[in-house]
């Protein structure tokens, strides 16, 4: 029975593509791509010679009927993009939930992803992160969309075409404050590259596909409400030792020894 076939293509290094996503590509009667000029050298150079459908965001609901029909009429057909996976911030997600809903038949063919490959060469130790892709266009949706995730204390990742890589830092630091930032550049690519900066001092080559991975913001110390008199006596009576909570409340908040030192001295 035919099928519609997901597949996911390399997102920068050609080389980047599994052997199952080869031989589905070289099954398939069409293969709808979201421009086939892009992806005609990757083809070409596996030797995949299957119909081209251009499948792109400005015809998604038109073509998915089409490829559909093309399915029941028992062709198989191959759904890629420029580079990763389909649907993720890329066309797909449409003829997808189509077939589902019209019992038409759907396979899985994974491979690359920018913000997962992001997520692994940055370094970052937080056990989850918060994904939104690429950010709309006008400031008010970008507000709308940001000061949703503003209070998570995990990292958030986004997508960013280069010409708008300094505003969208201008933009984010206006809404989310000033963040450590980890921008990932050119992944997989000869000068694949992670700047670590931050969103009020940023500084970043604006070239190539990128992926920001800004920090979650961080938890803040209840005790810093308080008094330095009072932020001592919080740890002494919890049990520490009056040397140690000296230490640790001035590594709090970051003032000199000798200010929290005289404060202990009124207790």
């Amino acid at each position: 029975m035919a099928k519609l076939y997901i597949v996911g293509t390399p997102i920068g290094n050609l080389k980047d593509i599994t052997y199952r996503a080869v031989e589905t590509l070289k099954m398939c009667e069409y293969i709808a791509c979201e421009d086939t000029r892009h992806s005609l050298p990757l083809l070409s150079a596996y030797d995949i010679h299957a119909k081209l459908i251009a499948y792109h965001k400005f015809n998604e609901a038109e073509c998915s009927n089409k490829l559909i029909e093309l399915i029941r009429d028992g062709n198989n057909v191959a759904i890629i993009t420029d580079a990763g996976m389909p649907s993720i911030s890329d066309p797909g997600a449409e003829v997808v939930s189509r077939c589902h809903e019209g019992g038409v038949e759907v396979e899985l063919v994974p491979g690359p992803t920018a913000f997962a490959s992001a997520v692994a060469l940055s370094g970052i130790k937080d056990a989850g992160f918060t994904f939104i892709g690429f950010l709309p266009d006008k400031k008010a949706d970008k507000v709308s969309i940001l000061t949703k995730v503003d209070k998570t204390e995990l990292p958030i990742i986004i997508y960013v075409a280069p010409h708008d890589l300094k505003k969208t830092a201008t933009d984010l630091l206006d809404i989310l404050g000033d963040r450590t930032v980890r921008v990932c550049r050119e992944l997989t690519k000869i000068h694949e590259s992670v700047t670590v900066t931050t969103l009020s001092s940023f500084e970043c080559e604006e070239r190539g596909e990128i992926v920001m991975i800004i920090d979650g913001k961080k938890e803040e110390n209840p005790y810093l409400k308080l008094s330095i008199k009072e932020h001592l006596l919080s740890y002494i009576n919890d049990g520490m030792d009056k040397k140690d909570a000296i230490k640790k409340v001035t590594q709090e908040r970051g003032i000199p020894k000798n200010d929290v030192y005289q404060e202990s001295m009124k207790l």
